[in-house]
């Protein structure tokens, strides 16, 4: 099975749809597919319904959509660093599912592997717990949360080998692992492109099997979130 494509276009031609689910991976400006997202912008579907941690930033990463006005719809746990998402939130432009940070990262695994929901202590009490099921376990109360299977998985890793096995760069590893898990087709774009049998098969964190198109999308340039600097010392 062919898996390399030359560019992000052509990897993700026929896979897009109006009112699609999909899972991206990265925690704000780390480890995004930003590739694959200039492409989904450039293609102009409309009414995207997106699982991420976040939305990156203004105008970078997932903003960019959110700029366009091309996503319906985001469950996410950290929205903090967009002005635009909250505007478009605030404004009832854009719906919003809130998910504690470590139940969006079990919901996208457990897609991957099957599951179609889990109980979990977190959010119990809270808004996060209203209208989902509730459960006791021994003395204590649990909700249901859903997997998520997403239409599409887009995902940035740091090499890959023909075969699909990708392997993450230290925090960039963060979402990128269950989103890929969880996508009926993911999606990687990564830095590098080996032949088969080149890396360390202890070494893989994700096998083939969850990949089934990628690209090199290099050079990249290291975006910085946020920038903080100081005066050198007079000596």
């Amino acid at each position: 099975m062919q898996k390399t494509y030359p560019d992000a276009i052509s990897a993700l031609d026929g896979l897009l749809h109006d009112g699609m689910l999909i899972a991206a991976g990265g925690f704000g400006l780390c480890g995004i597919p930003e590739r694959l997202i200039e492409a989904i912008e450039r293609a102009g579907t409309r009414g995207l319904r997106i699982a991420s941690n976040n939305a990156g930033i203004d105008g970078a990463g997932l903003g960019r959509l959110l700029r366009s006005r091309q996503v319906a719809r985001m469950i996410s746990s950290y929205v903090g660093e967009n002005k635009e998402f909250a505007r478009q939130y605030l404004a009832g432009e854009l719906e919003v599912e809130f998910c504690p940070q470590g139940t969006l990262a079990e919901r996208m695994r457990a897609g991957g592997a099957g599951i179609p929901g889990f109980y979990t202590r977190t959010g119990v009490g809270t808004l996060v717990a209203e209208g989902k099921e509730h459960k006791q376990f021994g003395e204590e109360t649990y909700i249901l949360e859903h997997g998520i299977f997403a239409d599409l998985a887009i995902v940035k890793a740091w090499k890959a080998d023909s075969a699909g096995n990708l392997v993450f760069r230290k925090t960039a590893r963060n979402f990128n692992v269950p989103a890929a898990m969880c996508g009926r087709v993911t999606v990687a774009e990564v830095e590098e492109i080996v032949p088969a049998g080149s890396l360390d098969p202890d070494a893989i964190h994700l096998p083939g099997i969850f990949v089934q198109r990628i690209i090199d999308g290099s050079p990249y340039d290291k975006q910085i979130e946020f920038r903080t600097t100081r005066s050198r010392e007079e000596v």
